[in-house]
């Protein structure tokens, strides 16, 4: 694929890059390994003080940033500027919080016989970050501003239809007052990523893609025995049951499946609606699907924008054609539109059953699914019965439901009564093909530490626990 910004509004191409030789990565890989040596010397305080200065660029910056991401991958300018704002909060969230994050945690040294025994928290070195397209700044902030607040260094290797906002990434960093080669975007095609995660002065690699690539990167990472996070996609679940807010429930399904233009990870996917509303539930719900604005990303009256790419479009439209040719019924949408850009409407299809694409694939469009159920335990079997485990909803009034679904539901994330996002305060992540590890709070920032016991016996002399600069 080449590394280019294409308008996916337009399909014109816009921009085009080389990809750096491996002399370049060699010595890109080389800073980061430096810089990480600086790193480890600063304070947390001093850190946290580049990071809010990383925040503040971002404020002054948010329209102008925003305006590239929608031109790079075709997310509405509301959303846009909306993504900016939640990455310098992120920023702002660490630079206050890392310093309790990473504190020293003392043990029961009498239990373990020491005069002192504590865990330490420390970095380990240059991180690969393999990222996709879709939120081009925040997928790699949630990983960023942790990573460099514990004191290890960002080598980012970004989706290669938005390398402007890639650059844009290293420049802010290095404009914040971090050390040359703390964070550095790397130019490069997948087949380099071998390449890169074998060096061994890159300590571990963090993923969000799909689940093809997280294997490539798990089996690369075995073979070289490095840490991995892998955030692996989903087909969420917004099981509906009989007590819910019917028109909550319909106004946060049609958010919840159409933002950012249906491409997100934690877009709920499947509607799982109990027989008993199903039909109250489906009209609501198509009839609020069908009355979104398709457009313009940067028209302010636009819902739903472009698809990222011609491909995606395609790959959409031919899981849905494929529900339709085997029975499926249609509610609104579902019609591939002609002229500029890659555009997809709004789509409801129900009547789905097993063998069906969309029955077991996750559609990465503004495409829902809704499926009928009879019973509680119907709907944890169809929520559950996929590979993918990383978000999910339920909706139900019922306390002793809700303490179920928090229990019965297999996957990293449960919301009950709104819709599935994520927040820097709470781990990240899923289980099953969507992953494993976690990013976000104090459980993400740790991922890419080396928890270190320590263990002191009698005749120290000198400063006690806690006497550190991580």
């Amino acid at each position: 694929m080449p590394i280019a910004t294409t308008n996916p509004a337009t399909g014109q191409v816009l921009k085009t890059y080389d990809a750096m030789s491996d002399e370049q990565v060699d010595a890109a890989i080389e800073r980061a390994d430096l810089a990480f040596r600086q790193l480890h010397g600063t304070t947390i305080a001093e850190r946290g003080r580049w990071m809010i200065a990383a925040a503040d660029l971002l404020e002054a910056e948010r329209d102008e940033t925003a305006r590239l991401m929608t031109t790079e991958m075709g997310k509405t300018y509301a959303a846009a500027k909306a993504e900016v704002t939640k990455c310098a909060t992120a920023c702002r969230f660490y630079a206050a919080n890392a310093a309790k994050m990473l504190a020293d945690e003392p043990a029961d040294a009498a239990a373990v016989k020491a005069k002192r025994a504590y865990v330490r928290h420390q970095p380990i070195g240059p991180v690969l970050a393999v990222m996709p397209w879709n939120f081009p700044l925040w997928q790699v902030m949630r990983f960023a501003a942790p990573a460099l607040m514990a004191g290890n260094t960002g080598l980012l290797k970004h989706a290669s239809n938005v390398p402007q906002t890639a650059l844009y990434l290293e420049e802010l960093f290095r404009r914040a007052g971090f050390p040359e080669g703390a964070f550095t975007t790397l130019l490069v095609g997948s087949d380099k990523v071998d390449r890169i995660l074998s060096d061994p002065r890159v300590r571990a690699a963090t993923l969000t893609g799909s689940e093809g690539a997280g294997r490539s990167i798990a089996q690369i990472a075995g073979r070289e025995l490095k840490k991995t996070v892998l955030e692996l996609g989903g087909s969420d679940p917004f099981v509906v049951m009989p007590s819910a807010d019917l028109d909550k429930a319909a106004e946060v399904a049609t958010t919840a499946r159409c933002q950012n233009n249906g491409q997100s990870c934690i877009a709920a996917k499947r509607f799982i609606v109990h027989t008993d509303v199903f039909d109250a539930f489906a009209e609501k719900f198509a009839a609020r699907m069908s009355a979104l604005r398709v457009g313009d990303p940067m028209d302010e009256n636009t819902d739903v924008g472009p698809l990222a790419s011609e491909g995606g479009r395609d790959e959409i439209h031919a899981q849905v054609q494929d529900a339709v040719d085997n029975g499926a019924t249609v509610l609104c949408g579902g019609e591939k539109p002609s002229g500029d850009g890659w555009y997809y409407p709004p789509t409801v299809v129900t009547d789905l059953r097993p063998g069906m694409r969309m029955w077991s694939e996750e559609v990465f469009g503004p495409v829902a699914g809704l499926y009928r159920v009879d019973s509680y335990e119907e709907a944890i079997e169809v929520a559950n019965g996929t590979n993918f485990g990383l978000g999910s909803n339920a909706w139900t009034t019922d306390t002793a439901e809700q303490e179920r679904f928090a229990v019965d539901l297999d996957a990293g994330n449960v919301f009950i009564n709104g819709m599935t996002t994520s927040y820097p305060e709470l781990p990240f992540g899923g289980v099953k093909n969507s992953g494993y590890g976690r990013e976000l709070s104090a459980v993400g920032m740790r991922e890419f530490c080396n928890t270190k016991t320590v263990w002191v016996g009698e005749g120290e002399a000198g400063a006690g626990a806690g006497a550190h600069s991580e």
